[in-house]
């Protein structure tokens, strides 16, 4: 019967150090999650939604930089800024 607790107390000491060393492999956790990083948000002009800035399609127009949230705001934008002109 001591040898079985004497096993089991080793098999549980064995786990434990490689629990220890796969926490070692894993790469270092971000310093904050993503949800919790600021970003800027830029207004889309053609649907008047706001995006973050890394995420908005970008279109220099007269020395303006304009911000789209899709192809198809870009497009639509486009198309009724040539309809006015």
């Amino acid at each position: 019967m001591m040898k079985l607790i004497y096993y089991a107390i080793v098999a549980y000491l064995i786990y434990l150090v490689l629990k220890v060393f796969q926490g070692l492999r894993r790469p270092p956790a971000p310093s904050s999650p993503p949800s919790m990083q600021s970003s800027l948000m830029v207004k889309d002009e053609s649907c008047q939604t706001y995006i973050p800035k890394e995420r908005a399609l970008r279109e220099v127009i007269d020395g303006h930089e304009q911000f789209f949230c899709s192809k198809e705001c870009r497009t639509k934008f486009l198309e009724e800024r040539k309809r006015n002109r």
